[in-house]
């Protein structure tokens, strides 16, 4: 089945503090969007690939597309004003051929090819899959810093990328979203709504999404416990 893969990197990175936007950060010496289109390299089964970044970032993340040395079609354009934006605007120039879409945060550079097949296998025998952990932190519902509850953990999972869905199932997730002027923080939502079934894929707590400055720290950590191996 022919893939695309969209890899989201038009964050801002406000709150991470750094002066370039988010997937453009170094973590061990290669930008978070390098380390993401360095997954997809090594996962070998993308057919092409289309990366949001935030206007004017175009000719950078072709310089960083060029120095992993894919060798699929990349198509490089601005991504929206949030997130669901970037992805809807990007699965308008998907290959109409492509049966399977797969969405990745630049954000998560330590996702592994093993998360990339289960998706996309889970995909091609549900109509979408996406990586996630089961919940181990006890949850507590608060307002102004009042505990109000707290939530059983029991049967609660976190969600992660990669996600992969047919093509036509999130194109018509991302369209019910717009016409009923739906927001949601992740594409499974979107198509859980709209009467899609999803399933999930075991992913790991190291498949760390980078919001923080204290984020970027512990992966820095990790990077360099990586590289001492």
């Amino acid at each position: 089945m022919r893939v695309s893969v969209i890899v989201v990197a038009a964050g801002s990175g406000q709150r991470l503090g750094a002066s370039a936007p988010k997937a453009f950060v170094k973590l061990g010496g290669r930008t978070l969007l390098a380390h993401a289109l360095g997954i997809i390299a090594r996962f070998g089964l993308a057919d092409e690939v289309v990366i949001t970044v935030p206007p004017g970032m175009e000719a950078a993340a072709r310089e960083e597309a060029d120095n992993v040395g894919l060798v699929i079609p990349i198509k490089i354009i601005a991504g929206g004003a949030e997130r669901q934006d970037s992805v809807r605007i990007a699965l308008g120039f998907t290959s109409a051929a492509a049966e399977l879409i797969v969405i990745h945060d630049a954000a998560r550079p330590f996702a592994t090819v093993g998360m990339f097949q289960s998706c996309l296998d889970g995909a091609a025998s549900v109509g979408a899959a996406i990586v996630a952990i089961p919940l181990a932190d006890t949850l507590k519902r608060v307002d102004h810093h009042q505990i109000k509850e707290t939530v059983p953990r029991a049967n609660l999972w976190q969600a992660q990328t990669p996600q992969a869905f047919r093509r036509d199932l999130i194109i018509r997730a991302h369209e019910w979203a717009v016409q009923n002027q739906v927001v949601a923080t992740d594409d499974a939502d979107l198509v859980e709504r709209s009467g899609g079934a999803v399933t999930v894929v075991i992913g790991s707590p190291l498949n760390l999404k980078i919001t923080t400055a204290e984020d970027l720290s512990l992966a820095e950590a990790i990077a360099a416990s990586r590289s001492l191996r």
